[in-house]
């Protein structure tokens, strides 16, 4: 599956982003993770369809309501076949 990871950078942390992003990776069908890294961005990696991994990045523009996001880095990465979505530190 494609698979791509994306560095999310605002008031991304605190704000349910990790948990919202999940809600949204599992109605697109990715599966991957979402993880807040120690300079207050957060990572998330993500692999499905080209389309979906597409729907999810517009998203990740936008976050949950009390987010503030400011960029989002996507980075392709080689094909790799995850299973669920997970959320952690």
């Amino acid at each position: 599956m494609p698979t791509a990871r994306f560095i999310v950078s605002g008031r991304v942390q605190g704000v349910f982003f990790r948990a919202s992003t999940r809600e949204q990776a599992v109605a697109l069908g990715v599966a991957g993770h979402a993880t807040n890294r120690g300079d207050g961005r957060v990572e998330v990696l993500a692999s499905g369809p080209a389309d979906a991994l597409d729907a999810l990045e517009r998203w990740l523009w936008q976050g949950p309501p009390a987010a503030r996001v400011d960029a989002v880095v996507r980075e392709e990465l080689p094909e790799q076949e995850l299973q669920g979505f997970r959320t952690g530190g």
